[in-house]
């Protein structure tokens, strides 16, 4: 059987990842989300496991120091989170497994797990960026502008991904998800079983 592929995906704060990605698994049911680990609370509408595992900042620090993280980072004074065993776990049984974090944490990954795919979603503009964290209606203004500043910060980043995608329409961005999946999924090295197959005739 072949491994699964792991596909990292970042993008700025308000960029969309949350909305392109839940249409990404309605297209595509057999693909795993990772849910990450982190002490932020929850938004409006957020369920524990489902989104994220909201632990404390003390279960957090217990789990850094048992090494149970793939990788974690903090931003904007929170920590997040992988757990290094579920996605072992799902990519030894061949699942392609998301993983939607941010760049420190796709640095950390792309170090321990070059094979990765990467990924960063962005908007068609800051000036459209703005506008899509101000009327989410779940920041402060200081909040959304230190989420702006983060932003501006991580264009320099980007040259780091494999992919660009542009989330101008919800559909556009899904779309080349999608051919980005199929795309690596018909990667050589990811085919090992049909050529050992081919050259056992």
């Amino acid at each position: 059987m072949n491994k699964g592929t792991l596909v990292v995906v970042s993008g700025f704060s308000g960029a969309g990842k949350g909305t392109v990605l839940s249409q990404v698994f309605q297209r595509r049911p057999d693909l795993y989300f990772s849910v990450s680990f982190t002490t932020r609370a929850p938004r409006t509408g957020e369920q524990d496991g489902v989104d994220y595992h909201f632990i404390t900042r003390e279960a957090f620090e217990e789990r850094i120091h048992r090494g149970e993280f793939l990788e974690y980072a903090e931003y904007v004074g929170n920590y997040y989170g992988t757990s290094l065993k579920v996605i072992q776990e799902k990519l030894d049984q061949g699942i392609d497994v998301i993983l939607e974090i941010e760049i420190q944490g796709a640095a950390k990954v792309r170090e321990k797990m070059p094979e990765a795919v990467s990924l960063f979603l962005v908007p068609p503009s800051f000036e459209e960026l703005s506008r899509r964290l101000h009327s989410r209606g779940t920041d402060s203004e200081e909040t959304i502008q230190q989420r702006l500043a983060t932003a501006r910060r991580e264009v320099k980043e980007i040259v780091n991904y494999d992919y660009i995608v542009v989330n101008d329409t919800v559909e556009q961005a899904v779309g080349e998800i999608l051919a980005i999946l199929v795309a690596e999924s018909c990667r050589r090295e990811r085919r090992r079983d049909l050529i050992e197959g081919v050259n056992g005739l």
